[in-house]
């Protein structure tokens, strides 16, 4: 395979998907005279093994598509309105380096970065920005928006994010999918639990939706969101009352047993089912399965930790391995993440020593709303003077939307947005620089559902004059030294292939194998914790967390009740989730026309009996609502929403909503019981005909 700078008309140059899913595919792009046409998944990457999700195979659609923005952009009408008209890169970058200086000097932290996992790159995503902004002074930004809640319940758990090595689910004998959609969602690892399917294994899908994936499992526990930590404890009453127990574990391996044997006492099946809203039989045998099963093992994913008690959901689930000694087998135990095996040098790309002895403020980007409107002073701080928005569509994506698109609109906050789309959040911006995509530019990658590395090459030039998140922070730069020779440093001139090879610890990944192969294997074990040896100060799985004490949180999991309970006889008797449509992920892909026409329009999914109540018929457009604004959108009843519960399919622009809003114009900005995290799924709605 030859890599991107070849002579050869025909190329095929190996690299990674740069999206949000724990797969992170190695892929294979065909080059024929400079032009990608066609995008494949490697199949000499085990993980991938050939296969690319319906997504992603449609790449090159989206890299040469017609609307892509290809020059950079001022904005020429007002904000919001989309008009804007083509500038050079020097008139951009000079104006707003000019800007963003007039800004620091009088008070650096008004300004703000603003990004997420758009590309889950080490170097596009979080190298040259972090220099430029740690260098400027800018405020931090907390990066809460989807995983950090069940992030840092691992953290106080088991030491970070670690679990199973995802080939040896194929090995197991129940695999327990707990608040995941696999099918749409962990595509590859849904082919390890067909193979284990195949071999006899049991499949129990946990998810208040009948997802597709639920409907290929032998049991579905379509509980209420947000109960997920009672559906646990009960699982652990029955555990100890039944002595499925391994004892020896318990003692070895686990802090805070007898505490934790104390609080699940309190949780007989019979309380768990009527807070949870499932059959009491469900949980009686799903806990004889786990308890009897010696390879048993849990796929866990942070559609559990959207609600306010996410993050003590994820402990109860995290310690359910560790009561039967699952973890002494490669096919048992429990996966959320793996990132944390990544030999990343965040340091080394960050450079979190350019700040000095500066010590600016953190802004959470889930109340993101809330931050763009506040005035500024006391304990906030400065008021927020300029946004540069990359990898991320706040405007769309972020909660309470209502309150993040009023906070875009305001003329005098300075808005830069690196894209490649005009997405509503462009649609705000003063200027919009044209980003590189994934076959355009130099990055490395780690997943959080598998444990390799994977380097990605350029397969083609830039198209038009886009160019990288690396390479715009460089320039920018480049021009701020005029005004600060400190950003004339050299750290701020490497290159991105340079960035690559300083991403990772190179002891434990070989630059020039993956130069070669595009990935590499972390030399792990197969049962991480078969002898204890969590990553914890104690060393062992704390079910008691004194670092979660240290911060004021209750040290041991418990249920907590949902921020917003839905009330039969108030004026927002229904519950409501967002996940993902199948064929976007977030609301990337939502212009790719094929992947369109799969989603049909927003949709509301009911249940029939919910629908039939006001009056709905399958298709009828509808008003969703709550006091903090309303969503229209067409009801779908199709028998995936239990009774009492909505199911708002994301993450549409809110250009395409019939009433200029998507469902996040519903959601809140409460957080979290840990990780500040977004409670997404936690969220009470009226539904009337439109």
């Amino acid at each position: 395979m030859s890599s991107s700078d070849s002579l050869s008309p025909v190329s095929v140059v190996r690299g990674a998907c740069p999206h949000d899913c724990p797969d992170t595919c190695a892929l294979l792009t065909t080059v024929v005279d400079g032009v990608a046409t066609r995008v494949q998944g490697n199949p000499e990457h085990p993980q991938t093994g050939g296969v690319l999700c319906a997504k992603v195979s449609k790449y090159p659609e989206r890299t040469y598509h017609a609307e892509r923005v290809l020059t950079p952009l001022k904005r020429s009408g007002p904000k919001g309105s989309g008009q804007f008209t083509p500038v050079s890169w020097d008139e951009a970058l000079t104006d707003i380096a000019a800007r963003l200086h007039g800004i620091a000097q009088r008070a650096p932290e008004a300004v703000l970065p603003y990004s997420y996992a758009g590309t889950m790159g080490l170097v596009q995503g979080e190298s040259m920005d972090r220099r430029f902004f740690h260098q400027l002074g800018a405020s931090l930004l907390d990066r809460t928006i989807c995983s950090s809640a069940g992030g840092e319940a691992l953290l106080h758990t088991y030491g970070g994010k670690l679990g199973m090595r995802v080939e040896f689910f194929a090995e197991s004998r129940l695999i327990v999918i707990w608040g995941s959609n696999s099918i749409g969602s962990n595509l590859h690892f849904w082919r390890y639990a067909q193979a284990a399917k195949r071999d006899g294994a049991r499949l129990v899908c946990i998810d208040p939706r009948k997802t597709e994936t639920a409907e290929k499992c032998h049991e579905h526990l379509q509980l209420r969101p947000g109960t997920d930590a009672a559906l646990a404890l009960a699982l652990m009453h029955e555990l100890i009352r039944n002595d499925w127990l391994d004892h020896d574990y318990l003692a070895r391996h686990t802090l805070g047993w007898d505490e934790l044997r104390e609080r699940a006492l309190e949780w007989p099946p019979e309380r768990a089912a009527a807070v949870c809203g499932l059959p009491v039989e469900q949980i009686t045998q799903l806990a004889r399965d786990y308890g009897t099963t010696e390879r048993a093992a849990i796929r866990l994913n942070y559609g559990v930790q959207r609600a306010r008690g996410g993050g003590n959901a994820v402990r109860a689930v995290a310690c359910l391995p560790a009561l039967t000694g699952a973890w002494r087998h490669r096919a048992g135990g429990l996966l959320l993440s793996s990132s944390g095996v990544l030999p990343a040098r965040r340091a080394a790309l960050q450079k979190p020593e350019l700040l000095g002895a500066r010590r600016p403020r953190t802004v959470n980007m889930s109340t993101i709303g809330n931050a763009l409107l506040e005035p500024g002073g006391g304990a906030f701080g400065p008021r927020i003077e300029a946004v540069v928005v990359y990898n991320s569509n706040p405007v769309a994506v972020a909660p309470e939307s209502a309150k993040v698109a009023q906070g875009f609109a305001r003329d005098d906050l300075f808005t830069v947005v690196i894209e490649h789309f005009l997405t509503d959040t462009a649609d705000h911006a003063d200027y919009v620089l044209p980003a590189t995509t994934q076959l355009e530019h130099w990055d490395i990658h780690g997943s959080y559902g598998h444990t390799d590395v994977l380097l990605n090459r350029p397969a083609i030039a830039p198209v038009g004059q886009a160019r990288s998140n690396a390479q715009i922070f460089r320039e920018l730069a480049a021009r701020m030294a005029q005004y600060d020779p400190a950003f004339a440093q050299p750290c701020f001139s490497d290159s991105d292939e340079t960035l690559c090879r300083q991403a990772m610890d190179a002891s434990k990944v070989d630059f020039d194998s993956l130069l070669a192969t595009g990935f590499a294997h972390l030399p792990l074990p197969e049962a991480p914790f078969a002898d204890g040896g969590f990553a914890t100060p104690s060393g062992k799985c704390e079910f008691v967390s004194a670092s979660l004490a240290a911060l004021g949180v209750n040290p041991l999991p418990d249920y907590l009740p949902n921020h917003e309970l839905p009330d039969p006889q108030g004026p927002y008797p229904l519950a409501m989730i967002s996940p993902p449509a199948r064929n976007f992920l977030n609301s990337t892909f939502v212009n790719v026309q094929k992947l369109r026409n799969a989603e049909g329009r927003p949709l509301l999914e009911m249940h029939p009996d919910d629908a039939a109540a006001r009056g709905i018929a399958d298709g009828a457009l509808v008003r969703v609502f709550n006091a903090r604004g309303e969503h229209l959108c067409h009801a779908s009843v199709n028998g995936r929403a239990r009774e009492g519960l909505v199911i708002g399919l994301g993450i549409w622009w809110r250009k395409d909503g019939a009433n200029g809003t998507n469902v996040n114009e519903l959601t809140h900005q409460h957080l979290t019981d840990i990780g500040r995290a977004p409670s997404f799924y936690d969220c009470v709605v009226q539904v009337q005909a439109a």
